[in-house]
């Protein structure tokens, strides 16, 4: 039988994070660095790739690179998913899809009342959500294939509005909101992790990480409301995330598949 270092060493190995230039992308990859892993960062802003990839170089060495995609655009992603597989020499054990649609910039009819909610931006939404998602996975699918290493593990990560609606008085007197959109993409991404999950198994697995608030120095207001709803009375941290990406992406989840963590504080359970 095994131990855990042995189950949780990942040298040799190579994952794909997609927003990876972000705050849970970058501590997936600190994460998966961590434990040997060569790690490949997609984002559509090389401004943040560059800081993120630095940033990871002087911690862990020069075993990450990155690539720049739009995941709005399918061209992107089929050119992107060609240079991984230069990088990688066609071989993949990981692909984390973290990248979402999330509003931070100038969009119409996004954190808005419902009877405002813009359809395009909708359909938007849904593209780099669900769509993307579902595309690099199946072009992912003959890098899995070319690695003779058992890991194989594709992670989505979601939201706990995938599972409840939000409490919109949260949002009062705040510039925050929460879109139909994003929800219904959440929702959508576990799903298709179960359905992925059955189609390409025995070989691979799909799971999906569901996760609560983020600690952003969000507005005060929100801050108070929000964590006086979860039982650890607090919003995660990045750190928070590392235990559960480093299960999902290692052989310590070897009999897993088509199932979600919930990394909430307790949110969906009260």
């Amino acid at each position: 039988m095994r131990n855990i270092a042995t189950l949780q060493d990942l040298t040799g190995t190579w994952a794909l994070i997609t927003g990876g230039a972000g705050h849970v992308g970058t501590a997936a990859a600190d994460t998966l660095l961590e434990l040997g892993c060569n790690v490949i960062l997609l984002d559509r802003d090389q401004t943040l790739l560059e800081r993120a990839l630095s940033s990871l170089h002087f911690a862990h060495g020069k075993n990450v690179f990155s690539v720049q995609c739009d995941l709005a655009c399918k061209q992107s992603i089929h050119r992107a998913v060609d240079e991984v597989a230069d990088i990688s020499s066609n071989k993949l054990n990981v692909l984390i899809n973290n990248a979402a649609f999330v509003g931070t910039d100038e969009l119409k009819g996004w954190a808005v009342p419902f009877e405002q909610q813009n359809i395009n931006t909708f359909d938007d939404c849904l593209n780099v959500n669900l769509s993307a998602p579902f595309l690099l996975a199946q072009k992912c699918i003959p890098l899995f294939k070319n690695t003779d290493s058992p890991l194989k593990s594709i992670v989505n990560v979601s939201s706990i509005y995938a599972l409840v609606g939000p409490q919109m008085a949260m949002y009062e007197g705040t510039n925050l909101g929460n879109p139909a959109a994003y929800a219904a993409s959440k929702a959508g991404l576990m799903q298709l992790t179960t359905w992925l999950s059955s189609v390409v198994a025995p070989t691979i697995r799909v799971n999906n990480l569901v996760l609560g608030g983020i600690f952003r120095n969000q507005d005060s207001a929100f801050l108070a409301q929000y964590t006086a709803r979860v039982p650890l009375a607090r919003m995660a941290t990045e750190e928070d995330v590392k235990g559960a990406f480093a299960y999902l992406c290692s052989q310590m989840s070897n009999y897993m598949t088509g199932q979600s963590i919930v990394l909430d504080g307790g949110w969906t359970a009260i």
